[in-house]
């Protein structure tokens, strides 16, 4: 089945997950704050349209792949334009110095987008622990990476319709799926990116690598 997504952001991750999304079959909008530049994008992957910022989004999946420092204003200006849309968060709210996060205690990042967003909208957490060099299947150094297994992504919502949908858009991406519960699993998820930051400061020191399940037995 073809997903219509649309991807706000122009970064790593928005051009990975485009160029994923493009060789799954999807249909992929591309949308940022410079048109100039989502337009060079949409021309380097090939097959991607550009949508106009802050207008109502073409695609039923609106990946929101800005930073997390201006990811609750994002959704704040779309407003009534993300609504009925199925909002998948990718941001890690890590604070500068990788000692803790930027929300609340008692919620995350994707709690704190949720609280944006339109009440018939539905916020769903993917792929924030997968590196962008990582998901688009290369090192830094441009060789293919040699993976025995697909990726795990991991996701967390509280509509499971929402939850499937995205799971297939997964998939479709050559990836697996897991889900890890409700909304607020997305703190834990978080606190797994804040781990993968700290390998990679400390003792992995590139971001080559994923962390993912292996079923035993």
């Amino acid at each position: 089945m073809t997903n219509s997504i649309s991807i706000v952001g122009l970064g790593h991750m928005a051009r990975a997950l485009a160029g994923r999304a493009l060789a799954g079959g999807n249909t992929v909008e591309l949308v940022g704050r410079d048109q100039a530049k989502a337009k060079e994008l949409a021309a380097t992957l090939g097959g991607a349209t550009v949508g106009t910022y802050g207008t109502a989004p073409a695609g039923d999946l609106v990946i929101l792949a800005a930073p997390y420092a201006g990811a609750v204003a994002v959704v704040r200006e779309y407003g009534d334009a993300l609504r009925g849309r199925t909002i998948v968060d990718i941001t890690n709210p890590v604070a500068p110095d990788l000692r803790g996060f930027v929300v609340p205690r008692d919620s995350s990042g994707a709690q704190e987008i949720a609280g944006a967003a339109p009440g018939d909208a539905h916020v769903v957490k993917a792929f924030n622990t997968v590196f962008s060099h990582v998901l688009a299947s290369e090192t830094a150094e441009g060789r293919p990476l040699d993976l025995d297994r697909p990726l795990d992504v991991f996701i967390a919502g509280d509509d499971a319709q929402a939850k499937a949908r995205v799971s297939e858009f997964v998939e479709s991406l050559g990836l697996r799926p897991w889900d890890t519960g409700e909304l607020f699993m997305a703190r834990a998820l978080e606190n797994v990116g804040l781990m993968e930051l700290g390998l990679m400061k400390n003792s992995v020191k590139h971001v080559n690598f994923s962390l993912g399940i292996t079923l035993l037995g």
